[in-house]
């Protein structure tokens, strides 16, 4: 009972986040150059120095794509040669491989063009909703489920998941100060990219209850058998 509740919350939550998502969507689509936008993205910006500058680089340059590549490497690797588990690298291909084409499906259907106003780095492609910040929600979201799994202390699993906010938070705030960004971007991109996370979690948690309860099955077989 504990655990079907447990699968239910997970569940609503997704899809309160697909909802915001939408709704969010639809603003931004209709107004592009709206207040909320300029005057966050303006109140970010004011914090510009050429030290802050440097820090926002490099949290941007951890957020793109070849680097994701390889931290998520490095996690499967850990993840099969240290702990085994073939099931959670099946998990977190799919978290992020289904973030990245999401993302490149919504971009093509919004269309929005990147802020040209004030840049300090040069970026390609459409705006909405941020391919950085819906990897790393992705990337550290589902870094930090699997992890928690293996986390036996409750400060292990605090530093885990004050970590993964931080990377999360700096490589979004970066995508804003650099000017790549709206904050609706941001937001919009953290709502489906959790939506996604969340729906995969509740997938694999499913996955891995029915497994159990087919191990436990076929154990009382074997034991009324024998």
């Amino acid at each position: 009972m504990k655990k079907t509740r447990h699968h239910r919350i997970i569940m609503y939550f997704s899809l309160l986040l697909l909802v915001g998502f939408s709704a969010l969507a639809i603003v931004a689509n209709q107004y592009p150059l709206n207040s909320f936008d300029l005057n966050l993205a303006a109140f970010v910006q004011s914090f510009e120095q050429p030290g802050l500058t440097k820090v926002m680089e490099i949290f941007t340059t951890i957020g793109s794509t070849k680097y994701c590549i390889v931290i998520i490497l490095l996690a499967m690797i850990y993840l099969y040669f240290v702990h085994g588990h073939r099931k959670e690298l099946i998990f977190l291909s799919g978290v992020l491989g289904g973030s990245a084409v999401l993302n490149q499906l919504l971009k093509a259907v919004f269309h929005r063009e990147r802020p040209s106003v004030y840049r300090l780095i040069e970026e390609t492609g459409f705006s909405f909703p941020s391919g950085h910040a819906m990897g790393a929600i992705a990337l550290y979201g589902a870094l930090a489920f699997l992890l928690w799994r293996h986390t036996a202390t409750r400060p292990g699993r605090s530093l885990l998941i004050v970590l993964s906010c931080f990377m999360i938070f700096m490589i979004c705030v970066s995508r804003i100060y650099l000017g790549v960004h709206y904050p609706s971007d941001i937001i919009g991109a953290l709502m489906v990219s959790g939506f996604w996370l969340t729906l995969m979690i509740w997938i694999f948690q499913r996955y891995m209850e029915h497994q159990e309860q087919k191990s436990s099955s076929n154990l009382k077989a074997n034991v009324n058998n024998n």
